[in-house]
């Protein structure tokens, strides 16, 4: 089976948050998913099994610890597998725990990605969350999955330096900081912190956008924005709402392709 290593939401190679991407021959237990996941050591690693009789294709992401059920930047770095070794064109499906997700691929790179939004709602923190986080919230919220917390400048996301074997005791995926951007490049910056499934600090998170989006979307009043997630790495997502979807469009690159030899 092939395997790859794809730098997502970004042009250039080690920069942009990297993802594993297996093309499944037949379908694997979900242990040794997980196992192959936790090897591979990325943040997600995607596993497709070919659609039949030209149905949508099967797509799964496993953290080092756990599945998730929604994975942006594993899904953009499949997308880019499928289109940059002639193996797809047009638009793709996949489905998913999410539902069905479609990709679209331009002629310079671009993959646009249709995932569902995951609207916001203000929340009273639970506790230690904001002490694990050592971050002065204006303003928090939660969806299904993870927090979100408002911030008051890039700068303050920048130097957020959460205590994350405190923040593994919340009770939710992740938690996102976010703030408006200081300059031209972006609307908002963010960073990712999913310590509990086994990711400390995700470098750029497609599916924390499907929250980003809509809130950004309702505080500057523009449907099209563009997000800088603030890791080490660093990378960015272009987004757009559309009803109750997002469109997360980004580039991608691939660093390693190789064979399991397993």
């Amino acid at each position: 089976m092939r395997i790859y290593t794809v730098d997502a939401f970004t042009d250039r190679a080690f920069h942009g948050n990297p993802a594993g991407v297996c093309l499944l021959d037949a379908p694997m237990p979900d242990s040794w998913m997980q196992s192959l996941a936790s090897e591979m050591k990325h943040s997600e690693t995607a596993f497709l099994l070919q659609g039949e009789n030209g149905g949508p294709h099967s797509l799964r992401w496993f953290t080092p610890a756990v599945e998730v059920a929604l994975c942006g930047h594993a899904t953009l770095a499949t997308a880019h597998v499928l289109y940059s070794t002639g193996a797809a064109s047009g638009t793709v499906e996949f489905s998913t725990k999410s539902g069905i997700l479609s990709v679209t691929g331009d002629e310079n790179g671009l993959i646009t990605m249709d995932f569902p939004a995951k609207a916001i709602q203000e929340t009273t923190p639970p506790r230690g969350l904001v002490e694990a986080l050592g971050v002065k919230p204006l303003w928090i919220g939660r969806n299904e999955w993870d927090y979100l917390v408002e911030v008051e400048s890039e700068e303050a996301v920048r130097a957020a330096s959460p205590d994350f074997t405190a923040l593994a005791a919340v009770d939710a995926r992740g938690v996102i900081v976010t703030a408006e951007a200081a300059g031209n490049d972006a609307d908002y910056v963010s960073r990712f912190f999913a310590p509990r499934v086994g990711v400390p600090e995700d470098p750029v998170t497609g599916s924390a956008h499907c929250a980003l989006s809509p809130y950004w979307t309702a505080r500057l009043g523009r449907e099209t924005l563009t997000g800088h997630q603030l890791s080490e790495r660093g990378g960015m997502v272009r987004t757009t709402v559309r009803g109750a979807r997002v469109e997360l469009s980004g580039y991608a690159t691939t660093v390693l392709s190789g064979e399991l030899h397993i």
